[in-house]
């Protein structure tokens, strides 16, 4: 117990899945969390259930970031982790992608977590350091035909995530970021997902995501305490690392 005792903490998409899981996992640990999340009914409930806060946030609006930023350092004067994990899977092909769904899913994804970084580097600093954890998956290493604009989304992320680690340090200013890689995981989004798939049985990415279902379906906690390890100083020596947690789908 206590492994980010002291610490605080921003997490995105906390209202369920993995959110959930890294939000309840740190504040068991000792982290002062704060949770945000469109869906504010079940993040309230969470928050008073684990003593965290909850603030509304669609985190792909920019204007919503400095603000949040500006309420954490006014109510904990510092801020040490931030976990970006909001996210969304709209199952599309290359062909039935529409720019709606293309643009919704970089804005939710991609823009969320430039946003995230951008806005939250300097606080870490005033902190002395800390550590950035952005949500990817295994759709950034392999690509998914079914999960086109989420796999260029989590691809994207992955870049994000080594240029912010570079960047901090270039400047040694103790901020550490890296991406997390979940495989299938047992959450609201992908039970969503597979839904999706099994309307559309000619699709080949619903046989692809079945084999990976066979293999072996993850708790939200397999990556909560990966989430928690890189939060936590143990990992004060990993940066701009790639942490991939699948069960070995990606060795296949």
């Amino acid at each position: 117990m206590g492994r980010v005792e002291g610490k605080v903490a921003i997490i995105t998409g906390a209202a369920s899945g993995l959110g959930e899981a890294d939000a309840r996992l740190l504040a068991a640990e000792g982290a002062s969390v704060v949770m945000t999340d469109i869906n504010t009914a079940a993040g309230e409930v969470i928050a008073a259930e684990i003593g965290a806060e909850f603030v509304h946030q669609d985190v792909s609006e920019e204007e919503t970031w400095p603000a949040l930023v500006e309420r954490v350092m006014a109510r904990h004067g510092r801020l040490d982790i931030l976990d970006n994990n909001a996210g969304i899977a709209i199952i599309a092909n290359v062909a039935r992608t529409t720019t709606e769904i293309w643009r919704r899913t970089l804005a939710v994804h991609l823009d969320a977590t430039f946003f995230g970084c951008h806005y939250t580097l300097p606080a870490m600093k005033e902190s002395g350091g800390g550590s950035i954890i952005n949500m990817s998956s295994t759709a950034a290493l392999m690509g998914f035909s079914s999960y086109f604009a989420y796999s260029a989304a989590k691809g994207g992320i992955r870049s994000l995530t080594k240029s912010v680690a570079h960047y901090c340090r270039e400047r040694q200013n103790g901020i550490r970021c890296n991406s997390v890689h979940p495989g299938s995981i047992d959450t609201p989004m992908v039970h969503a997902a597979l839904e999706d798939l099994a309307e559309r049985m000619r699709e080949d990415g619903r046989q692809q995501e079945l084999e990976r279902i066979a293999a072996g379906i993850g708790e939200p906690n397999d990556i909560a305490y990966m989430v928690l390890y890189l939060a936590s100083d143990e990992s004060k020596h990993v940066s701009g690392a790639e942490l991939v947690v699948d069960n070995g789908d990606t060795v296949f």
